[in-house]
């Protein structure tokens, strides 16, 4: 069973910086495209940011210049490194695993993050 495990959200205050963590365990299979969504009170979950295992990265245009995703295949890890936080970016976080060979993608539990003014 492939279970995704989210770390590092917390409360910071504006202008500040977090750092998450996914660890994937649990795959015999390659894990392809892997990302982070959010979901904030009363709002669509949507992407943020989601990383090609070959590195080719994307972004949303609401964080671009202020997020980095980046990944260690080894470790089966994906990061994402926050920085220039505003209180718009508080939301609960998801860590999402595509893996082609059983044709589906895996999410974790999620991680809030909370941005005070």
């Amino acid at each position: 069973q492939v279970q995704l495990v989210e770390s590092g959200g917390g409360l910071v205050q504006a202008g500040g910086s977090l750092r998450l963590s996914c660890a994937a365990s649990g795959s015999i299979f390659p894990i392809n495209t892997m990302g982070w969504y959010r979901q904030a009170p009363g709002k669509q979950r949507e992407l943020v940011a989601a990383i090609t295992r070959g590195g080719s990265t994307s972004y949303a245009d609401s964080v671009k210049g202020r997020f980095t995703i980046s990944r260690d295949n080894a470790r089966n890890t994906v990061y994402l490194q926050m920085d220039s936080l505003k209180p718009e970016d508080t939301a609960v976080y998801y860590c999402n695993a595509d893996i082609l060979a059983r044709r589906r993608d895996y999410w974790g539990q999620g991680t809030q993050v909370t941005v005070s003014t």
